[in-house]
C-alpha cells in the first residue's frame, strides 16, 4: 500500500538538510541543558536525547525515564526548540505526550517487532505527532515499510524513515553497515517520504560522522539526526559517536548540498549513453543464457551434473580479478557472476528435467 502522508513542516534554515541534534542520553537536567543552549546558539531548532535507552545487555545506563521527561519541557520552553525521544511502548507515548514531546521516534530493536509496532501504532490513534521509524536492525526492507504501514494507519500522516544502518557479525569500519541500497529502494518505493541519516549510530565513532552527512546528502536524504553532547568523552552512553555541538556546526558546514532536481543537455545525453549501454548488456546476457541453455543439453545428454564446482570457482577468481584490473571492485564482480551463475544453473535444471 501507498503511504498517505502530509509533510513534516518541521522548522529549518535549508530546505535540506533539517538537522535533529542532541545528547545520546538525557543524564543529568545539567548536562541537558547545557547541550540544548549550546545547540541553539549554532541555530539548531530541533532538540533529540534518550529518555529510555534499550541496551543490547542489562547492566548498562538504561535511561532516566520519567524523571528526565521535565527537563526536556524546560528545553522547550527556554530555547524554544522542538523536541524529540525515543518511545518503545504505548506507556512512553503516553507519557512523551504528557511532558510535551514534539517528535517522537521508534528504535530499530522496536520496528523489527510487529507485536510491539501494532500496539505503538494503537497508542497513537487520533494523535497528531510526527513519528519517525528507525530501519529495524536486520536488513529487511518489508519489515521497515510494514513498521510504518501500521503507524500511518493509526491516523498518524507526518512520517520519516530514519537510516541508521544494519547490524552485523561481521564488522568492519562501521559500528552498523550502511547497505545504501535498502533506503534508496525504500526512496524509490515511497518517493513522498522523507529519510533521515543517523551517521552517529552507522558510524559508531565521530571521526566518520562528516564523510556520512555528505554521502546521504549525495544520495539525496532529507535530513541528519545527529548525536551531540556538550562533553562526549564522559558520556554515560555511546560516548565514542558523539560530537560537541560546535564540531556538529563545523561539519555542518563543510557539507556540499547539491540540487536534485536541475538537469542539463549534458547529463541528458550521458543517460542515453547509460541506457545503451544496458540494452547491449542485457543483449549479452541472453547471449550467455543461450550458450548456458546448450551447455545444459550437452550434460543431458551426457549424463553429468549441473554443478561443476572447479569450473565456477574459476569463472569467479578470474571475474573478480579481471573487475579489479577495469578498476572495479573484486568482491562487486564476483557478486554479479554468482547470481548469473544461480540463473544459469536454474535454465539448466530446467532443461534436465524435461521429460
Amino acid at each position: 500500500m501507498d503511504l498517505e502522508l502530509q509533510p513534516l513542516n518541521l522548522p529549518s534554515d535549508n530546505p535540506r538538510p533539517f538537522v535533529i541534534a542532541g545528547p545520546c542520553s538525557a543524564e543529568t537536567e545539567e548536562q541537558v541543558m547545557t547541550t540544548a543552549q549550546q545547540l541553539k546558539k549554532l541555530g539548531c531548532k530541533m532538540f533529540r536525547a534518550g529518555i529510555w535507552k534499550p541496551r543490547t545487555k542489562p547492566g548498562g545506563f538504561e535511561g532516566n525515564g520519567e524523571v528526565a521527561l521535565p527537563w526536556m519541557k524546560q528545553v522547550k520552553e527556554e530555547t524554544g526548540m522542538l523536541t524529540a525521544t525515543e518511545v518503545a511502548t504505548p506507556e512512553h507515548v503516553e507519557l512523551a505526550l504528557k511532558y510535551g514531546i514534539d517528535i517522537l521516534w521508534v528504535g530499530a530493536r522496536t520496528s523489527a517487532n510487529p507485536f510491539a509496532m501494532q500496539a505503538l501504532a494503537d497508542s497513537l490513534k487520533g494523535v497528531d505527532v510526527p513519528v519517525f521509524v528507525k530501519n529495524p536492525v536486520n536488513p529487511d526492507l518489508e519489515l521497515w515499510i510494514g513498521a510504518m504501514e501500521r503507524i500511518n494507519q493509526s491516523g498518524v500522516k507526518r512520517m520519516a524513515a530514519i537510516h541508521r544502518g544494519f547490524s552485523s557479525f561481521d564488522k568492519k569500519i562501521y559500528r552498523n553497515l550502511p547497505m545504501w541500497q535498502i533506503p534508496i529502494e525504500l526512496r524509490r518505493r515511497i518517493p513522498d517520504l522523507p529519510i533521515i541519516c543517523d551517521p552517529s549510530h552507522i558510524g559508531g565513532r565521530r571521526e566518520l560522522i562528516a564523510p556520512l552527512c555528505q554521502q546521504a546528502m549525495d544520495l539525496g536524504f532529507d535530513g541528519l539526526m545527529v548525536e551531540s553532547h556538550c562533553s562526549p568523552d564522559n558520556a554515560w552512553s555511546d560516548a565514542k559517536q558523539q560530537v560537541t555541538p560546535d564540531v556538529l556546526d563545523y561539519i555542518l558546514g563543510l557539507l556540499v548540498v547539491r540540487s536534485e532536481t536541475v538537469t542539463t543537455e549534458g547529463i541528458h545525453e550521458l543517460r542515453k549513453q547509460i541506457d545503451e549501454l544496458d540494452n547491449s548488456l542485457m543483449e549479452l546476457l541472453a547471449k550467455r543464457m543461450r550458450v548456458c541453455r546448450e551447455i545444459g543439453q550437452y550434460k543431458k545428454e551426457h549424463n553429468m551434473t549441473i554443478l561443476q564446482t572447479v569450473r565456477y570457482n574459476e569463472i569467479l577468481d578470474k571475474r573478480g580479478a579481471q573487475g579489479s584490473l577495469c578498476g572495479m571492485d573484486s568482491e562487486f564482480v564476483k557478486e554479479i557472476f554468482e547470481h548469473i551463475h544461480e540463473e544459469s544453473v536454474r535454465q539448466q535444471m530446467e532443461i534436465i528435467n524435461q521429460k
